[in-house]
């Protein structure tokens, strides 16, 4: 009988897993790149804005969005800099009254919109990467400013806690 799965058919298989996983997430090793190099190894960008010092692409990646990097470019357009910006830090700087596009300066586009019921305005959720299965949470109003900001719970959370709990025989 052959052996498929030896030692090292694993080892391969890990190996070629290796750039799918770390695909979605940039480097230092961006820095000095120019913005066409950047793209071949990042994909198209979602968003390009100008910046104080020259350019920013906008990068949503990873399982679920939890990851947004932004890729800055100097005036003669190599990379600076590379900034996950799905961080507590910069939740921490969203506040009632904060315009709607202060939030995607500072955070990128949500990985999901909620609209609020008798037209209350919408809910912007933004996963990332935490040892918990949280999510966080900006709510607009119609004129298109913070009105709160805080964490919850993402569906995919409470679907598995109520599964659990219909498998505990306690």
């Amino acid at each position: 009988m052959p052996q498929c799965f030896s030692p090292w058919n694993w080892l391969l298989m890990g190996l070629m897993l290796l750039p799918a996983c770390s695909s979605y997430e940039a480097t230092d090793r961006l820095a000095g790149l120019s913005r066409d190099e950047v793209v071949a190894r990042m994909g198209q960008p979602d968003r390009e804005r100008q910046v104080e010092a020259g350019t920013r692409l906008e990068f949503p990646r990873g399982p679920y969005g939890k990851n947004t990097w932004f890729i800055y470019f100097d005036a003669s357009g190599r990379a600076t800099r590379a900034e996950q910006v799905l961080t507590e830090q910069n939740f921490m700087r969203i506040n009632p009254g904060m315009p709607q596009e202060d939030v995607i300066r500072l955070l990128g586009r949500p990985n999901e919109v909620q609209l609020l019921g008798r037209e209350r305005g919408t809910v912007w959720n933004y996963r990332y990467e935490s040892p918990f299965c949280r999510w966080f949470q900006v709510e607009l109003s119609l004129q298109q400013e913070v009105r709160l900001a805080g964490y919850g719970e993402p569906p995919e959370c409470t679907e598995r806690e109520f599964k659990m709990r219909l498998h505990d025989p306690n």
